[in-house]
């Protein structure tokens, strides 16, 4: 999880890899109208994501011996949605700093996420720090060495466990 830029997809793809799981990328999962969003530089409302993460939740249902999903989970109730899904998910944020993302996602050629948005991202973020079940790594380090340091961690434990979400609004 991390905002856009921060190594999700280079470091999702290896840790599957590594830990020998079908890999679910997010990004696949947007519906067009969320793509067109972003690719006109709008950026997405908790409205717009609520169906993306539900269909999210129900890819790791479905992924019975487990899976690595990338996804942004930018805020604790994005996270607490698919915790919901999952109650034994486990997050490895990659944190970057603001211009680190700028300077990556303008590098990009091929993908729907403009420059633009970048800053959009760091207003969601809810650092997911202090959370049960989470990992921060410094998403500024080679993805080889991120999947390892991801993996070590998730096959070191039971911090993954059952994870409490917080209680929904109004309850």
């Amino acid at each position: 999880m991390g905002v856009a830029g921060c190594g999700k997809s280079a470091v999702g793809a290896r840790l599957a890899a590594r830990l020998a799981l079908p890999l679910i990328e997010g990004d696949d999962f947007h519906p067009a109208a969320n793509v067109q969003k972003m690719q006109r530089g709008e950026p997405l409302l908790d409205a717009d994501r609520s169906g993306w993460l539900a269909t999210l939740g129900q890819k790791l249902k479905a992924a019975r011996g487990g899976a690595v999903l990338t996804c942004s989970a930018l805020k604790r109730a994005y996270r607490d949605q698919l915790r919901a899904a999952s109650p034994s998910l486990c997050f490895v944020y990659l944190r970057i700093a603001p211009d680190e993302s700028l300077r990556r996602v303008a590098a990009r050629s091929a993908h729907f996420y403009p420059p633009s948005l970048v800053a959009s991202q760091f207003e969601a973020l809810q650092s997911p720090d202090g959370e049960p079940g989470v990992l921060t790594l410094d998403g500024t380090l080679a993805p080889d060495r991120l999947a390892l340091q991801a993996a070590q961690w998730l096959q070191r434990g039971d911090h993954c466990r059952e994870v409490p979400t917080a209680p929904a609004p109004g309850s």
